[in-house]
């Protein structure tokens, strides 16, 4: 469920159709299963039940013998046998009906057993291994030689040998892909060196405890990972037992200090999922706390300050440079304040480090780090590199101003639900409920206890009628397998009927008659079993390919429509990727508990009982309502059963959602949590929200027990009813004893078959829960219709935006001014550059040019239409956009490039035109299966650059008339920034483009720059014009002051 986790908002609802398709087209595996299932169970079932009656004819038949020809038993010896065997077969035959969920539960059982029986080369839960008394943290890399599991033909380290000194802080610097990022991965132990070894103060890592070894280490990534609870929980991650105190000095050794403060709620503020309500520069300074907090021996950072800007980014040094004695820090960055503080700088090439030096030792020496220097130095304008090197400390001090200014005010991505928000906006979000981890059952609880929390919805069950018209197209088969489980449900009182009529034949005064009459009665008994037999495998078959394909349309058409809801529906928690995944896994199969084999059941027992009472009331009615009288109170049991279970499917709901929304924030993220060292803690939330459906459970069984048990004692005290005034019946009113026998079978017979329907209750229940919230999701309308086919559309698309004194609040928080009367203008073919603070708008402005959202006032034009009114799709088939995060599939390079134009097969040769344009071309070929290279979930198999030029190639090959690029360079190192960079200039040719960034070289060419504060623009022009007005984006660039 992928498509759920993307960054890019824009990209998983322009690609919905086909992602739909993949998604159905991976269903139809577990649809051929299902429905394979159903033909083998239908199958046996049907052979058992024939075996039973094949049995019966024989019995019969040899029991008759031995009674009228041998005289060894007596007829009253005979009907108890055969009353003892009745009932054992019967409820053997029943019994059929629980092998499905045996089957069912056998085959999920089988993937989690080798889960769990599964030994992992590193074991992070095991005690053993050294635990050093005290650490150096020297740390030495001997021959290592590595490549990733899944990609064994694909050297990444190759003989790295490597010393990083106690106390110092150590660079390590390199072209995207040489290894940088995997050296820290093999630190951390997340993999073991293919061959050599890593040593940390002269032992072997393998030799030591893991879990120790990962409790010296802080890491802080270039995407920081921040978990669905408070900011003070998430610092608290880094160290169990740090106090309040430890927590405040470490967000402001992180410069994130003030930031929080800001904020209404302060430490208390809940930061979305995954810090999706944060920025990027707040999410970074939160993970640097986080990894401060922790005291660590050994610091990693990847990237760490890649979204802070100077200020921030010098204070963090700071307090870096405080604790650096007796601390080994290791940092891979690429801009050159980082490296250029560090004590000293490796260069990588190729997986092995080339060089190691000072700053100013290997710009003498002028190998690889010379190289990435000079790259970017030409990449922003300096004048040359012996500025660089100090001889003129203010032309340093002003090119650091110029290569990165206001750091941290874009890095929010396009996906709707991670958006910048001004501090205001922050302060209602410690009403929405969080999934708080750390103390998760206090928190989560006491939340949505708050008297302002969003209310649960509470879902009414669903009607059956509408499930069943939902399964309508499976009509022929549901007809079928009603038919099939119609004459099943005869069978039994069938049966009682020849029962009975055996029993009469002993009182008749001629034995050949009686023999003639019981030979008959055996061949009925063996064609019931043939026929029971074929029906049975119809009823399996027919109903289990109706409910399969039911189960296949919910999930199809519930995926379809959560992919066409608007994007604030998302910011829900209860929609978050993990409740929804949950949803449709789970709750669309539940929904066969009212539909598929469950109407087969139900079928086969209402008929059972209706056949039952035609033959009881046809031959003494009497006694058959003596019988009936009991009736009533077992209703009464199905209808208690029913309403209290249904209430208990609600609450597992509740609870197996939050479970879902627990693993799925704990394995998106497993680096995180393996490098921090909180997996029992994620085991044990888990293990409280499973808790809950374990106690209802055991409520449940109270409940479907108490209701069973009288179910089965009112079929006794009806047996004994009817047995003594069946008594009273035969010498009073001359009621044949075969016809006694025959009601009293017949009606304890469709007793038992109610009984059976009254087991499907807690399946029913669920059932029209599960239902209930698919509908609920179906029916609901979106306020922008992504599926409309209604709306302008033209041919002559140019590209030219019109914001006109926008206002914007977001649905969810109504009070908060976003955008407070925007108006900026781009024509055909121009750049237009946002330039702004945190929460001012710039993101915003796109979501809106987008349609993820309408303006709440003023309008946004496109080519002099309104953009509520043009058609959803052909908007944003015509927008294009690379962002900072760019999310791939888990699909070939070349499929990844299609998904940017799915109106139509993009031929081979179109997608390596865009692939050289992206600069990717060459590095595609290097690969060994080329443009079939699987590119991993989420591009996990590629490097930050490598996954960028892919989402350009991607935009290029969509030829899209806009291009929106926010971020698209801003955590690159300088050679794929000067590739990307190039790619992207490429890419803009031509088209009207917008440009969320934060380096110079990046937007000064553009021509128009707006900069933006509170919500509307105070300053446009071009960068020459806005640097004469010596006004906010003066002060900007020269001294990277925040817009205020």
């Amino acid at each position: 469920m992928k498509s759920f986790h993307l960054c890019e908002r824009w990209l998983l609802l322009v690609v919905k159709k086909k992602e739909v398709e993949r998604y159905e087209k991976n269903l139809v595996f577990a649809q051929r299963w299902g429905i394979r299932k159903g033909i083998v169970l239908g199958f046996f079932t049907g052979f058992m039940w024939c075996l039973i009656f094949l049995c019966y004819a024989l019995a019969f038949w040899y029991g008759s013998k031995l009674v009228l020809e041998d005289g060894e038993y007596t007829p009253g010896t005979l009907v108890q046998i055969f009353l003892s065997i009745l009932l054992g077969a019967l409820n053997l035959g029943n019994a059929s009906s629980c092998l499905e969920a045996f089957a069912t539960g056998r085959a999920a059982a089988t993937g989690i057993f080798q889960t769990i029986d599964q030994k992992p080369n590193i074991d992070c839960m095991s005690e053993e291994g050294y635990k050093l008394d005290r650490i150096k943290g020297e740390i030495e890399f001997h021959n290592v030689t590595f490549h990733y599991p899944s990609r064994p033909e694909v050297k990444i380290l190759n003989n790295l040998s490597m010393v990083v000194k106690s106390g110092e802080m150590t660079a390590v610097v390199g072209s995207s892909g040489s290894g940088k990022s995997t050296a820290l991965q093999l630190i951390q132990r997340f993999y073991d060196p293919s061959e050599g070894m890593v040593t940390l103060d002269g032992h072997d890592l393998r030799s030591l405890n893991i879990q120790w070894l990962r409790a010296q280490i802080g890491m802080v990534e270039q995407e920081p990972v921040l978990f669905s609870t408070t900011i003070a929980e998430n610092i608290r991650y880094g160290r169990e037992d740090a106090t309040m105190e430890d927590i405040v000095q470490a967000a402001k050794a992180a410069n994130a200090y003030s930031f929080i403060m800001d904020l209404p709620q302060q430490f208390d503020t809940l930061v979305g999922e995954g810090g999706g309500q944060m920025s990027g520069g707040q999410k970074q300074r939160v993970a640097i706390a986080r990894a401060l907090v922790r005291n660590p021996k050994i610091l990693l950072l990847d990237m760490a300050t890649s979204a802070l800007d100077n200020e921030s980014e010098a204070t963090v040094q700071e307090a870096l440079s405080k604790i650096q004695q007796g601390h080994t820090i290791i940092s891979v960055a690429h801009r050159l304040s980082t490296v250029r503080a560090a004590d000293v700088i490796i260069g990588f090439e190729h997986g092995t480090a080339v060089e190691r030096g000072t700053h100013e030792e290997l710009l003498e020496r002028k190998g690889v780090y010379f190289t990435l220097v000079t790259l970017q130095s030409q990449g922003n304008q300096a004048a040359n590199i012996e500025g660089i090197k100090g001889e003129d400390k203010t032309d340093r001090a002003s090119l650091d101003s110029k290569q990165t200014f206001c750091r941290g005010s874009y890095q929010a991505s396009l996906r709707a639900s991670i958006r910048e928000r001004s501090k205001s906006q922050l302060s209602y979000l410690v009403h929405e409920p969080p999934l708080a981890v750390v103390d998760h059952k206090s928190t989560y609880e006491e939340d949505r206890k708050d008297k302002d929390s969003p209310a649960e919805e509470e879902i009414e069950p669903a009607p059956v009628r509408r499930i069943l018209k939902f399964n309508a197209p499976e009509w022929p088969y549901m007809l079928v397998g009603a038919v099939g489980a119609a004459v099943n449900g005869s069978v039994t009182p069938l049966y009682a009927f020849l029962f009975s009529q055996i029993l009469g034949t002993f009182s008749l005064p001629d034995k050949e008659e009686q023999r003639s009459q019981i030979n008959g009665v055996c061949l009925l008994f063996v064609a019931v079993g043939c026929v029971s037999f074929c029906t049975q495998f119809l009823q399996g078959y027919a109903f289990a390919k109706s409910g399969e394909l039911l189960t296949k349309r919910l999930r199809k058409f519930g995926f379809r429509a959560m992919l066409g809801q608007d994007i604030g529906w998302f910011d829900d928690l209860r929609n978050s990727p993990g409740a929804l995944t949950t949803r449709l896994a789970t709750d669309a199969s539940q929904v066969q508990g009212a539909a598929g084999s469950q109407i087969g059941m139900m079928v086969s027992s209402f008929t059972n009982i209706t056949v039952a009472m035609i033959i009881a009331f046809f031959f003494s009615w009497k006694l058959s309502l003596v019988i009936m009288c009991f009736f009533p109170f077992l209703a009464l049991s199905g209808a208690i059963q029913t309403r209290m279970l249904t209430g208990f499917a609600s609450q597992d709901k509740e609870a197996l959602e939050i479970a879902g929304q627990i693993t799925n924030e704990a394995l998106s993220n497993i680096r995180t949590v393996a490098g921090i060292g909180k997996e029992r803690q994620f085991i044990e939330a888990f293990e409280v929200e499973l808790e809950k459906p374990f106690k209802t459970a055991f409520r449940k069984a109270n409940v479907y027990g108490l209701c069973f048990g009288f179910s089965q004692c009112i079929v006794f005290v009806a047996n004994s009813a009817s047995y003594r005034y069946g008594g009273y019946l035969i010498p009073n009113e001359g009621l044949h004893f075969t016809y006694v026998f025959r009601v009293i079978s017949s009606v304890v017979l469709s007793a038992t078959a109610l009984g059976r329907a009254s087991s499907y209750t807690p399946s029913y229940a669920k059932a029209k829960i599960s239902a209930a919230r698919f509908f609920h999701l179906l029916d609901r309308h979106p306020p922008i219709k992504v599926y409309s086919s209604a709306g302008e559309k033209w041919d002559n698309f140019q590209g030219q935006i019109d914001f006109v004194d926008c206002k914007f609040t977001y649905p969810s928080r109504p009070d908060i001014q976003v955008l407070n009367g925007l108006s900026v203008s781009v024509r055909p073919g121009q750049t237009l550059a946002f330039v702004g603070s945190s929460g001012c708008g710039k993101s915003t402005s796109i979501q809106l040019l987008e349609r993820f959202y309408d303006p709440d006032q003023g309008k946004v034009m496109i080519d002099g239409h309104d953009s509520k009114k043009v058609n959803v799709q052909f908007l944003r088939s015509n927008i294009g956009i690379v962002s900072q995060e760019p999310v791939l599939f888990a699909c070939s390079i070349m499929d990844n490039i299609k998904y940017g134009d799915n109106t139509k097969e993009i031929p081979k040769e179109k997608v390596i035109e865009a692939a050289k344009r992206a600069q990717l071309h060459d590095f595609i070929m290097s690969l060994p299966e080329k443009y079939e290279t699987n590119v991993g979930a989420q591009g996990s198999q590629l490097s930050r650059g490598e996954k960028q030029r892919i989402a350009i190639a991607r935009a290029i090959v969509r030829d899209p008339k806009i291009l929106l690029l926010d971020e698209a360079t801003s955590a690159l190192d300088t050679e794929s920034e000067k590739m990307v960079q190039a790619a992207l200039d490429k890419a803009r040719e031509g088209r009207t483009c917008i440009v969320i960034a934060h380096r110079l070289s990046t937007i000064q060419n553009s021509d128009i720059i707006a900069v933006m504060s509170q919500g509307k623009v105070i300053e446009k022009g071009t960068h020459e014009e806005l640097m004469d007005q010596k006004g906010a984006y003066y002060r900007l660039v020269t001294t990277g002051a925040p817009i205020s």
